[in-house]
């Protein structure tokens, strides 16, 4: 016995056997540490400096949270061979009973993509994926589409100048929010009539750019505003100078006042899809303007603006 652990071997004489245990205790001396097992740790770790090469920092930090409230469940030195796929259901049940089955399904999502990435990449990583286990069930809102009437009397309670610009370029270039926050200088052509837009909305994680042309009446706010502009971002936080990370309240704050449904800044490029719809712009145009790859995505859009009312008009 050596290190708690019996080797046992058989011998024709005892002679033999006597000689056997002197030379497989010295082979045992001799020989080189096994390696230590890898950790939950170890793996998070290496899967985070993965992502913090190729994924934006908001996700990045939606993948160090769901790291964390792993950790807080399961000690994260235990071995991932220990890692057992019961342990692993548990936790998001759990999950799902103290924040929804919504939050449990994306913690899922994150920790299985994780593991797959650190089977393929890492060496002698078990392939076997505990966290692909059974969904829990989902209650989704339907996201609230404004009416356009309801956009230009929350429009009219935003200060004049840079904040109700930002809601211009939202309706009429159907950016996300990132795009219009992170919009520099250099990505708005004046003479061309044209915005770039910027998004890490793809598959690759790399950041792509797409092209619009401007109406005529963004093009006039948008020249108004470049002769007071300050510094390289088009809409700087007036306190940091930096652009703006989120605004979460600011627009709730401008639908009470206007006394209406609160909806939020992705609601409106669902209204301007369903403005281009109801002006019977072709889907792929329409694909083209929402920068979807995919003309599936495009569709999933127009059957979700079924119930929204029809706007009266286009931009203009």
């Amino acid at each position: 016995m050596v290190n708690g652990h019996k080797y046992r071997s058989q011998h024709p004489t005892k002679s033999a056997a006597v000689q056997w245990e002197v030379d497989r205790k010295r082979d045992l001396e001799q020989a080189p540490p096994p390696p230590a097992a890898l950790t939950l740790r170890a793996w998070a770790d290496a899967y985070l400096a993965f992502s913090a090469e190729k994924h934006s920092p908001k996700t990045l930090d939606e993948k160090k949270f769901v790291f964390r409230t792993l950790f807080a469940a399961v000690a994260p030195e235990t071995a991932i061979v220990d890692l057992h796929k019961g342990v692993a259901l548990a936790h998001f049940a759990a999950q799902s009973r103290e924040r929804s089955g919504n939050a449990a399904n994306k913690d899922r999502k994150n920790l299985a993509a994780a593991w797959s990435w650190a089977a393929e990449y890492l060496p002698d990583f078990p392939p076997r994926n505990p966290f692909l286990t059974t969904r829990f069930p989902e209650e989704r809102c339907p996201r609230h589409v404004p009416s356009e009437k309801d956009f230009w009397s929350v429009f009219e309670q935003a200060e004049p100048g840079q904040d109700q610009l930002i809601l211009l370029c939202f309706l009429h270039l159907a950016a996300r929010k990132q795009e219009i926050f992170r919009l520099r200088r250099e990505d708005v052509d004046l003479s061309r009539n044209q915005v770039r837009l910027r998004t890490k909305k793809r598959k690759d994680g790399s950041e792509h750019f797409d092209s619009l042309f401007m109406t005529d009446r963004l093009h006039r706010a948008m020249s108004l505003h470049f002769t007071v502009l300050p510094g390289p971002w088009v809409f700087p936080d007036p306190r940091t100078g930096e652009p703006y990370a989120a605004r979460q309240r600011w627009l709730s704050r401008l639908c009470r006042k206007a006394g209406v449904k609160p909806f939020g800044l992705h609601g409106i490029r669902h209204l301007s899809a369903s403005i281009l719809i109801n002006a019977k712009v072709s889907l792929l145009d329409v694909q083209a303007i929402l920068r979807h790859t995919n003309l599936t995505t495009t569709q999933r859009y127009v059957h979700r603006l079924e119930s929204v009312r029809k706007a009266i008009e286009v931009f203009e």
